[in-house]
């Protein structure tokens, strides 16, 4: 199963330069999400773009496999990378800037869609997981009862890309997965939480 990794974007809110090269606990953000990805035996393709050539050359000197795309946005980078890709079955989408994503958590979410059924699956967490941290999601929604913001880890079916698929919503209890990083405080807050945990 494959992964693409979006880092396609230029991080305007976190200003630090490349936003999948910004260090938490001292190693850039992509590594992470790479890391988990190859440790669930999910193959990680990053996806760059112009706006990206650090991260570019990051995966070129890591030896990471990349697409690089128009840098038109999220969505549309996303789907440009999945028709490059030439993947027709079901794959995994991840942003770049969730640094506690584990194995663990993919292992689930790419269980709990497999047992579905479904041609997709998003993964969310409580809103008040969110608010422990201090964390103001951007966007919520009520699944299974609950409160809660999607966590940039989905699964789609390749050829069904670009259009509404029928999905699984998975709400998991993981508040590692409140560490989106868009901006210096949740920056801060990521690096509170990995020193306080000793890795």
């Amino acid at each position: 199963m494959l992964a693409l990794i979006l880092a396609g974007g230029e991080g305007s809110r976190l200003r630090l330069g490349e936003k999948a090269l910004v260090t938490v606990a001292g190693r850039p953000m992509l590594s992470r999400v790479i890391e988990a990805f190859a440790q669930a035996d999910v193959e990680p393709v990053v996806v760059t773009s112009h706006k990206t050539p650090f991260t570019r050359n990051f995966c070129r000197a890591n030896d990471i496999e990349f697409i690089d795309t128009e840098g038109a946005g999220y969505v549309e980078d996303m789907c440009e990378a999945v028709s490059l890709s030439g993947e027709d079955g079901p794959l995994f989408t991840a942003a770049a800037d969730i640094p506690y994503l584990t194995a663990d958590i993919i292992n689930t979410v790419r269980d709990a869609y497999f047992r579905s059924g479904k041609p997709a699956c998003s993964t969310w967490i409580p809103i008040s997981i969110c608010e422990e941290f201090g964390m103001l999601p951007r966007y919520k929604e009520i699944i299974n009862g609950v409160c809660a913001t999607p966590c940039a880890l989905n699964i789609l079916t390749g050829s069904l890309a670009g259009e509404v698929q029928d999905e699984l919503a998975v709400l998991l209890n993981e508040p590692g997965l409140a560490f989106n990083v868009n901006t210096r405080e949740e920056l801060a807050a990521a690096e509170k939480m990995f020193e306080a945990l000793g890795k």
